[in-house]
């Protein structure tokens, strides 16, 4: 049975307006032919798909890919303001669980960029450009921040702020980032609780995505070696099937093998797509593969959610994942012409 909408919003109107702007993002055909142009090319290729705006506004200062990167980011966060713009009442609090992980990216970025030791000036022209209003304050908290610790302290009074505010002083990045991501998942699966059972399929939706996480966490950490404890510790609460037990055997699994053989007992966990990842990615040496087919396999999941419940968050969340694809695919194209990689190289890394 498909989700309903219920409580005040506008979930009809909020539906067919993220459904539109859905059918207007790149399709793979266009994207293939963007493979096939240099930046320049590019640029002017997107310009028409509605990124002229930005385009036209960074194209004072940037020029080739670096352009295209300001103008990819700028889009997002004017989209991502917009979709939450007309969006109204319990709809808006539901996308809002989802949303709110852009605002959780930011404060990574922050965090990186204060332990690197990158200036507020030149976090400015590389990842948060000031011609966005809303790098304000980002950039003003890196401006004023020499250490993780000062910069944690100033972003008190946030949701991810609280989330890092125990951590220890003189603890690594690394442990800095498995809290944000740890809070904000426990935050976002508390909100959906409590939004109702008619929400349930979002709830299932978002626990499927930290079991992905954390299956990703733990083979990352058995390529590093890093102790069973450890392996522990990275693990993320709240999942669907990767739960109490289930949980606690997989960190514990030494091997690639034995982290199959866990999964293989899991219910509703189809292992052999997810196997033949792994193997490519032990023939790749990276894990790209294994976070491309997960991912893959959850936007399927919210594509077939949003087609069966029309009248739902699913439209508009659905929308929003697609519009990061276009800009991570359009981001990932660039850098790699830039590098010059060859297409078929930068097409193993893209998700088309």
């Amino acid at each position: 049975m498909g989700e309903i909408a219920v409580g005040r919003g506008n979930w009809a109107n909020a539906s067919a307006r993220s459904k539109a702007r859905k059918a207007n993002l790149l399709n793979e055909t266009q994207m293939r032919q963007l493979m096939q142009q240099g930046p320049d090319t590019i640029a002017a290729s997107i310009a028409d798909a509605g990124y002229s705006k930005e385009l036209n506004l960074y194209s004072k200062r940037l020029s080739g890919a670096d352009l295209i990167e300001a103008a990819l980011s700028h889009n997002l966060d004017r989209d991502l303001s917009e979709v939450m713009g007309y969006c109204q009442g319990r709809l808006r609090r539901i996308v809002s669980v989802f949303a709110l992980r852009f605002s959780y990216h930011n404060a990574k970025t922050v965090l990186r960029a204060v332990n690197s030791g990158v200036s507020s000036e030149d976090l400015a022209n590389m990842v948060l450009p000031e011609e966005n209003d809303l790098n304000t304050d980002w950039l003003e908290l890196a401006n004023q921040s020499n250490t993780l610790a000062d910069a944690a302290l100033s972003m008190r009074g946030t949701p991810w702020g609280s989330g890092i505010s125990g951590v220890d002083s003189d603890a690594p990045l690394q442990v800095y980032e498995d809290v944000l991501d740890r809070h904000y998942y426990r935050d976002a699966v508390s909100a959906l609780k409590s939004s109702g059972h008619e929400h349930r399929a979002l709830l299932t939706h978002l626990r499927t995505e930290i079991d992905y996480r954390n299956i990703i966490n733990l083979l990352r950490a058995l390529r590093q070696n890093i102790s069973t404890e450890q392996r522990s510790e990275l693990m993320l609460e709240g999942g669907q099937t990767l739960r109490d037990n289930m949980l606690r055997n997989a960190a514990q699994a030494e091997s690639e093998e034995a982290l199959i053989e866990v999964l293989r007992r899991l219910p509703n966990m189809d292992t052999s797509g997810l196997e033949e990842a792994i193997q490519a990615a032990g023939e790749s040496g990276g894990l790209d593969p294994v976070v491309s087919y997960l991912e893959s396999q959850q936007r399927d999941s919210l594509r077939r959610l949003s087609h069966r419940n029309p009248l739902s968050a699913f439209p508009v969340i659905y929308y929003l994942e697609s519009k990061v694809l276009e800009v991570r695919n359009i981001r990932l194209l660039v850098r790699g012409k830039a590098a010059g990689l060859s297409d078929e190289v930068i097409e193993a890394h893209m998700n088309i």
